[in-house]
C-alpha cells in the first residue's frame, strides 16, 4: 500500500511538471497584484523595487516568494525548478546559458533558511545577472511603451 501512494505521488509530481506554462505579460501583472493584495508592501518598498532594489526585509521576501510560487518556478519543498526559469527567462538568451546561469543560483538550502529567505536569496542571484539584465531591460521598454500610449 505504501509502495503505491508513493508511484502515485511521483506519477502526480511529473503530471504536475507537464502541465506547467510559461506565463505571459498578462498573468504575470495580475500574479504580482494577487502577492501584492496578499502581501501588501509600503510605498517605499515599492519605489525601491520599481527601481529594481530589492531590501533584504520580510516584507520584500514574502511578497517575491509570492510571486515565485504562482509562477510556478519555485516550491517550498525543493526551491527554484531550473528548467521553469530557464523557458520563462530565458528571452533573447540561449536556453542552455540560462541553465547555467540558474543552476549557479540556486541551491538546496542546505542553512535550512526559511522559503522567503530561500527564495530571495536565489532572487538576488538571478537579478544580478545575465538573465536578470535582460528582465530589466524588458521591464523598462514596456514602461517606456506604456508612458507613450
Amino acid at each position: 500500500m505504501k509502495f503505491l501512494i508513493v508511484v502515485l505521488a511521483v506519477v502526480a509530481l511529473a503530471y504536475a511538471d507537464d502541465e506547467w506554462t510559461v506565463k505571459q505579460a498578462a498573468e504575470i501583472k495580475e500574479i504580482r497584484q494577487e502577492c501584492l493584495k496578499e502581501n501588501p508592501l509600503g510605498d517605499e518598498y515599492i519605489q525601491k523595487m520599481k527601481s529594481f532594489e530589492y531590501p533584504d526585509e520580510e516584507p520584500v521576501r514574502k511578497y517575491l516568494l509570492c510571486t515565485a510560487k504562482k509562477l510556478g518556478i519555485f516550491c517550498v519543498h525543493e526551491g527554484y525548478h531550473v528548467d521553469r526559469i530557464a523557458k520563462q527567462f530565458k528571452m533573447d538568451l540561449d536556453e542552455a546559458e540560462v541553465v547555467a546561469i540558474a543552476e549557479g543560483c540556486v541551491d538546496k538550502n542546505e542553512q535550512g533558511s526559511s522559503a522567503d529567505v530561500w527564495a530571495y536569496r536565489g532572487h538576488k542571484c538571478l537579478m544580478a545577472s545575465k538573465i536578470g539584465d535582460r528582465v530589466k531591460s524588458y521591464i523598462k521598454k514596456n514602461v517606456e511603451e506604456a508612458k507613450k500610449q
